[in-house]
């Protein structure tokens, strides 16, 4: 699995876009679109938004630099505070989140029973990679976190006064995560203009201005955003 987990961690970012793109694939439907529609984009969104919530909670209170290096899993230290204190892969955590609750929403019966769980299977290959890594670096002290902390299952317990010793950093929220909003409210935006037509306007012509006006200003953040990091007063947020 450790083997398994080193392709998927060197590939993921690839793999995951694929796994996006199975979101709009033809599928038989969880609920009927017009009459229970909006129990599957009340019950999508609000799993997804929690799974960003999450991420964006990890973020802007204790980020951590595991990224990799080379196509290699690599970590620059161990970081226990914030949401890692509740969690291992709080990260993980909030992608599951965010992918099973599009899934819901794109009311896509074969990406709920055969996508998801392939995405579950890659993210606890790469886990393990990751775990066998930071073990044999950090040794006793990531044992010792291991045994405080749930790898999957994100402990509630004292989550308040985590909240109230750290500060949050919306910066760096925005700044490591401008590309995952950008793709993960892309594929809403689409989602609902594919999948609910009871929910946009009727007239093509109408359909496609609103489609491009929302996409459009998505875009503009994306590069705005994207700008600041590189070349604006972003460039030094960590």
């Amino acid at each position: 699995m450790i083997g398994i987990g080193s392709f998927f961690f060197k590939y993921r970012n690839v793999v995951f876009i694929f796994l996006y793109l199975t979101l709009f694939l033809p599928s038989p439907a969880i609920a009927d679109p017009v009459s229970e529609g909006w129990i599957t984009v009340a019950v999508g969104l609000l799993i997804s938004l929690c799974g960003q919530l999450v991420r964006g909670a990890t973020i802007g209170m204790s980020y951590i630099i595991r990224g990799g290096r080379d196509g290699r899993v690599y970590a620059e230290g161990l970081v226990t505070e914030g949401i890692f204190s509740h969690a291992r892969n709080p990260l993980y955590i909030g992608n599951i989140l965010m992918l099973l609750g599009m899934g819901i929403l794109a009311n896509s019966l074969l990406f709920v029973l055969v996508v998801m769980p392939f995405f579950c299977f890659i993210y606890q290959s790469i886990v393990l990679a990751e775990e066998a890594f930071l073990r044999n670096k950090f040794g006793e002290n990531y044992d010792l976190y291991c045994k405080d902390t749930n790898r999957w299952m994100l402990r509630l317990q004292g989550i308040g006064k985590t909240f109230r010793s750290m500060r949050f950093n919306w910066k760096r929220w925005i700044v490591k995560e401008y590309n995952t909003l950008f793709i993960w409210l892309t594929a809403m935006v689409l989602l609902f203009f594919f999948r609910y037509p009871a929910f946009v306007p009727s007239g093509e012509h109408e359909k496609h201005m609103l489609l491009m006006v929302m996409v459009g200003c998505l875009s503009i953040g994306y590069v705005f955003v994207r700008w600041n990091k590189k070349r604006g007063p972003w460039r030094d947020v960590n």
